[in-house]
């Protein structure tokens, strides 16, 4: 088992930037690759970036492609994501999201989740 906790949200401006964190504990020699997805009020869950955990290979969605970074540090086993030109848009709360297996990662099929983190851009 896999425990995700996400932290950094908070109050920020229109054209401001935020940096994500969530760290992961338990078994993580198991990750194969992780993502962020983000839910607005009364929107479903999208995904927002994901990573492969070991190559670093990236994908973004097209609402945050340019402005966006996902890392990780794998020595602390915590997932970053940095927005950068915030819009009111991007108000959601973030959940950061855990994939042991290929198939798992392909198919979004996540084995953990995040309680979510607030992100409110005021404009």
């Amino acid at each position: 088992q896999v425990r995700l906790v996400e932290s950094g949200g908070g109050l920020v401006q229109a054209g401001g930037s935020l940096t994500l964190s969530c760290e992961a504990s338990g078994r993580t020699f198991s990750t194969y690759g992780m993502s962020w997805f983000r839910q607005a009020p009364g929107k479903e869950r999208d995904l927002v970036a994901t990573i492969l955990w070991t190559a670093g290979t990236t994908y973004y969605a097209d609402s945050v492609r340019g402005r966006s970074t996902i890392s990780r540090d794998t020595t602390r086993n915590t997932l970053f994501l940095r927005i950068d030109n915030l819009k009111p848009e991007d108000t959601a709360v973030y959940y950061c999201a855990f994939a042991s297996t290929a198939q798992n990662y392909s198919r979004r099929q996540y084995d953990s989740w995040g309680q979510g983190t607030q992100v409110t851009v005021s404009s």
